[in-house]
């Protein structure tokens, strides 16, 4: 698997804006994409303009083939004008759980 943790700070002003063009393509990506496994859209509580997503995709291809779906680019057409600095991007393979059992719920 291929996950990404993301983290945007947006302009106070383009808050709702964004979380509206954030979840078009939340929804997009997890209804159209058979790769994209979890698409989490987290609002911060200490500070609401910035936002965090948690992308889980079955591979790094599958990832690739998100960044040219009609609802990414939509997405980043739309809100390129409203981050208040750089996306955060970290993104990696899986380590825990194996992907085999992912979608388990583990408990100690």
């Amino acid at each position: 698997m291929h996950i990404l943790v993301v983290t945007i700070d947006i302009q106070p002003d383009r808050i709702a804006d964004f979380l509206k063009a954030m979840r078009a393509d939340a929804v997009g990506s997890v209804t159209r994409e058979p790769g994209c496994l979890r698409f989490d859209i987290i609002q911060d509580e200490q500070k609401p303009s910035r936002i965090h997503l948690y992308e889980v995709y079955a591979d790094k291809a599958a990832f690739d083939a998100h960044l040219k779906t009609p609802h990414f680019l939509t997405w980043q057409e739309t809100v390129k004008d409203w981050f208040a600095s750089p996306p955060v991007v970290c993104a990696g393979p899986n380590i825990f759980p194996p992907d085999s059992d992912w979608n388990r719920n583990w408990k100690a």
